[in-house]
């Protein structure tokens, strides 16, 4: 009896935790302004705890107790900004590691050495 008291409120605890999160929580609905569209980047981060007891008494039917409950904790991280053909992430967090800054660049430096062998091809020719 205790096993099927338990799996109830895991139930309800989970099945609330879904109702609170899901992939619109992480990936935003998209808002345009103007020519820009904003897609809103979360993280999302919870915690989950069940547990019971069976507790001595002399009646077999009031011999269970539990409780169960979780917390949701949504940071936003960026936002993914299209124009036109030109995507850019702007990032929340002014912290920049090394790597994050060489993601936040790679597309700068792409077209820069595009610009650099096209220029050189336009020279050869």
């Amino acid at each position: 009896m205790a096993e099927h008291n338990i799996e109830s409120i895991m139930n309800v605890t989970l099945d609330n935790l879904k109702a609170m999160v899901d992939a619109d929580t992480i990936i935003g609905t998209p808002v345009t302004v103007g020519e820009v569209t904003l897609i809103p980047i979360s993280k999302v981060s919870f915690g989950l705890a069940t547990g019971g007891s069976d507790i001595p008494s002399k009646n077999p039917s009031n011999l269970f107790g539990g409780g169960g409950g979780a917390g949701v904790t949504v940071t936003p991280i960026a936002f993914i900004s299209i124009c036109g053909t030109s995507v850019k992430m702007l990032q929340v967090n002014t912290e920049m590691t090394p790597v994050n800054k060489l993601i936040d660049e790679a597309p700068e430096i792409i077209n820069k050495v595009k610009e650099f062998f096209n220029k050189k091809t336009v020279i050869e020719e």
